[in-house]
């Protein structure tokens, strides 16, 4: 598979898992990768600094007009829906809150969907409501790989359960195996 890029998105006990996922990619994985972690409005650069201490591929707080590049994470600011446009281009919007959530999920995974279509990976990992589950939809529709974390290891489960009755999913895996699978998929990624 061609991958032009990876979405994630978590929200309870996501800044561990993300830690997990994220840890085994080299510093020069070969897609670029965008993050919604639902976060407090108030909170600070704590996950990007968290990140940036325990894994190898640049992390970055996600800016408006910013065009992704390959190995670099991009996380979405507290309280802005982030998108991607056509172009690659990362978009902050202030709307109305998605599933009682800003950042949403399926934002930035719908927005994802309509940029790449079949070279897009989209990955849910652990939380505690649907957010996700209709943009895992979406990707699926446009030809993109869902990947889900395990429910029965999630620190709350309702988000993969979520994703995997709203769609089908390509794989279901524990924490330890996601960033090994995306190694693979992007491995022979030349661009």
């Amino acid at each position: 598979m061609e991958c032009k890029a990876v979405v994630i998105g978590t929200s309870s006990g996501g800044m561990h898992a993300l830690m997990e996922v994220l840890k085994p990619l080299p510093k020069d994985f070969a897609a670029p990768i965008v993050i919604v972690q639902h976060i407090s409005p108030h909170s600070s650069m704590f996950i990007v600094d968290y990140l940036k201490e325990q894994c190898s591929i640049e992390i970055k707080e996600a800016d408006e007009k910013v065009k992704i590049r390959d190995g670099c994470a991009y996380i979405a600011p507290p309280n802005y829906h982030l998108l991607i446009e056509k172009d690659g281009s990362l978009s902050l919007t202030v709307g109305e809150k998605v599933c009682y959530a800003r950042p949403s999920i399926d934002v930035l995974f719908e927005t994802a969907a309509d940029a790449y279509g079949e070279k897009l990976i989209g990955i849910i990992l652990t939380g505690a409501n649907s957010d996700g589950s209709k943009g895992l939809a979406r990707i699926k529709e446009k030809g993109g790989l869902a990947i889900v974390q395990d429910p029965r290891e999630a620190e709350a489960d309702i988000m993969p359960q979520a994703a995997i009755a709203a769609t089908t999913v390509d794989y279901i895996l524990e924490l330890n195996r996601i960033g090994i699978l995306l190694r693979k998929i992007t491995g022979g990624n030349v661009r």
